[in-house]
């Protein structure tokens, strides 16, 4: 049984019923033409959201991406560093003693997943330490992503990969120069090496863009769009603030005429009521002129590292 015909057949009501109605809509959606932009906060990729993320990039699905600065370099970290991570089962009878032990071995835990740091953040800041170094040099100017794509596409991780290419959703968005964007990179391990060595004066602080550059960028690629689009915000944060904002920005601050987004659902388990539902909900989301009422609109409260791979394997058919 395909994934398909079991979520058809066993999704019925509540979360799962939600899920269902998700499914069948956003593939209705991508099958008359539209395309789907996606937004990562948590900790997708060390998830290792990839495995289903990345099929359905190569299928021409995703329109573009905007995730977490953790989110962009935490793929990368388990395609170089995957043999050297520790799974932890019982992670919730841990100490504070236990988690001591595991930073004096080089560990950083994510939940139930150790990120090993000379295996995975040292690797790769050996490789984007040369091409800041390089870019300060010679007075130009990236966007992070940027230095992450061309670091890829170059062939120089290649020989360290440990876990399978095909199921990093970066590297093939860097092959096709995917649309990405990377609001608040700085709150991410590479972010604060990067200003680390800029403090030491190893590398100069304007080699890099930064939020506005890519508001401008945001604002540019939405705006020559041809196709329309769904937004698929999985967690909430800065993630999925900043992306859906630039519509009522073109049509507020600008005056101009560009369309809602076309399709909105949000994967989290925040809820209104404590101030934490990031974005607002799709009804609220009416009043900052983000979608309007016909915009087909879906909330789906669980699990994101659940939902999402059923998602994406419901559209591909799997």
């Amino acid at each position: 049984m395909s994934i398909r015909a079991f979520v058809d057949e066993h999704y019925r009501h509540f979360n799962a019923g939600a899920l269902a109605s998700t499914a069948r809509s956003l593939t209705a959606f991508l099958q008359q033409g539209g395309r789907v932009f996606i937004t990562l906060a948590g900790a997708m990729s060390t998830a290792e959201l990839g495995r289903s993320l990345a099929p359905m990039i190569r299928a021409g699905h995703v329109a573009g991406i905007s995730c977490t600065g953790a989110n962009l370099e935490e793929d990368v970290f388990n395609l170089v560093a995957h043999d050297s991570y520790e799974r932890i089962e019982d992670w919730r009878s841990l100490s504070a003693a236990d988690d001591a032990a595991l930073l004096e071995r080089g560990l950083n835990r994510v939940t139930d997943t150790c990120i090993p740091e000379e295996q995975a953040f040292r690797r790769i800041e050996g490789h984007l330490l040369k091409a800041w170094q390089t870019a300060s040099e010679a007075g130009e100017s990236h966007a992070p992503h940027q230095y992450f794509y061309s670091m890829l596409r170059s062939g120089a991780l290649e020989s360290e990969f440990e876990a399978d290419p095909e199921a990093s959703w970066l590297l093939e968005a860097a092959k096709t120069e995917l649309p990405l964007f990377v609001p608040g990179w700085e709150d991410s391990t590479m972010g604060n090496i990067f200003a680390a060595r800029c403090l030491e004066g190893a590398i100069k602080q304007e080699c890099l863009k930064g939020g506005i550059d890519y508001m401008v960028e945001l604002a540019k690629w939405y705006e020559a769009s041809t196709t329309q689009l769904a937004f698929l915000q999985i967690g909430g944060g800065i993630a999925g603030d900043f992306p859906i904002c630039v519509v009522p920005m073109l049509n507020q601050d600008l005056e101009r005429n560009a369309p809602l987004w076309s399709w909105f659902c949000q994967i989290s388990e925040s809820s209104p009521s404590y101030g934490g539902y990031s974005g607002a909900p799709p009804n609220e989301k009416i009043t900052w002129g983000k979608i309007d009422q016909k915009t087909p609109k879906f909330v789906i409260e669980s699990d994101a590292s659940i939902v999402a791979p059923l998602l994406f394997n419901y559209v591909l058919d799997l």
